[in-house]
């Protein structure tokens, strides 16, 4: 190889090394999961006392859905929160969904909307 090829893939080589990186960092990042309510709930009032060990020890009262959103009520009423009933059922289903995986209730038979037959 001549010298001017030597300097052309050596050039070239440089400016692909440059385009790669430039690739890099204009490739757009991947965004984490936007929060959930539930999850900003828990992290404002509940995270400093209630870490991930705590959820995990022996004697943790959640068994089910149903008891994780009764805990979830208790301690929110304990910490004199206010929360909805749409707030408990978020934090739930952040516990749920992020530590518990708790299968989730089926909905209810006699909770069917009926539609009346007759005219008004």
């Amino acid at each position: 190889m001549t010298r001017r090829s030597l300097l052309l893939v050596r050039y070239l080589s440089v400016a692909l090394l440059a385009v790669a990186a430039m690739q890099a960092f204009t490739q757009p990042e991947q965004q984490p999961p936007a929060s959930t309510r539930g999850q900003m709930l828990y992290s404002t009032h509940c995270i400093e006392c209630h870490n991930t060990q705590m959820h995990w020890r022996a004697r943790h009262q959640a068994r089910d859905w149903t008891t994780l959103r009764a805990e979830v009520h208790r301690w929110q009423a304990a910490a004199s929160l206010g929360w909805s009933d749409a707030d408990i059922e978020e934090v739930t289903r952040h516990l749920n969904d992020t530590i518990y995986q708790f299968e989730l209730p089926r909905p209810r038979a006699d909770a069917r909307v009926t539609v009346s037959s007759h005219a008004p």
